[in-house]
């Protein structure tokens, strides 16, 4: 059973990765208005085995990412480059809970996933670890292989005609936690500014 999160969703508790165990930051940048990026384009219901293969769980998240979406798109973890849109259809993460789906996407540079409905637990585990999850019902005017420059502020994708295709706006307090890089980073910045 897939539960669809939609940017609405009230609440969002991700995984405890301890005091020293944050998310990876790899070349990722702050949500807020990007340089524009290539949209990849995938299907429904892309499991997160897909972003983080089973087989490669041994070996730390530099080998993750590189097999990430591979048995979909074999050029994607070569060739997707920072500020690129991952692009999915509904129930984008069904699957387990592993964080390190969206950890491998994050690490690869990858802007935001963007699709119409997402499964929870990658919903969670991707605002958690820093990598913005946009719903948004008119993903067909994403085009596979095209640019586009995300606006997180006004929850929008600009494309290259100046058009906007907006998504559902993402609370303020989720944009803080993304502004601060993830959950951890966020926690931190405000224990350290209670204790200044």
């Amino acid at each position: 059973m897939t539960t669809e999160i939609r940017m609405d969703t009230p609440s969002h508790n991700g995984p405890d990765n301890g005091p020293d165990n944050g998310p990876d930051n790899g070349p990722h940048t702050g949500p807020e208005r990007q340089a524009a990026g290539r949209i990849w384009r995938f299907g429904d219901n892309v499991d997160t085995d897909a972003m983080a293969p089973a087989t490669q769980m041994k070996g730390g998240i530099e080998q993750i990412a590189r097999h990430c979406l591979a048995g979909l798109r074999p050029e994607f973890p070569a060739t997707v480059r920072p500020a690129d849109v991952v692009v999915g259809g509904r129930h984008f993460g069904v699957g387990s809970s592993r964080e390190q789906a969206p950890q491998a996407l994050r690490h690869l540079g990858v802007a935001a996933v963007i699709a119409p409905s997402f499964a929870g637990l990658f919903y969670r585990n991707a605002l958690n670890l820093g990598l913005p999850a946009l719903v948004c019902a008119d993903t067909a005017r994403l085009v596979d292989g095209e640019h586009a420059t995300l606006d997180l502020e006004n929850a929008a994708v600009v494309l290259p005609d100046g058009s906007r295709v907006p998504c559902e706006p993402i609370p303020a307090f989720l944009l803080d936690m993304l502004r601060a890089g993830g959950l951890i980073p966020h926690l931190k910045r405000r224990l350290a500014q209670q204790r200044a």
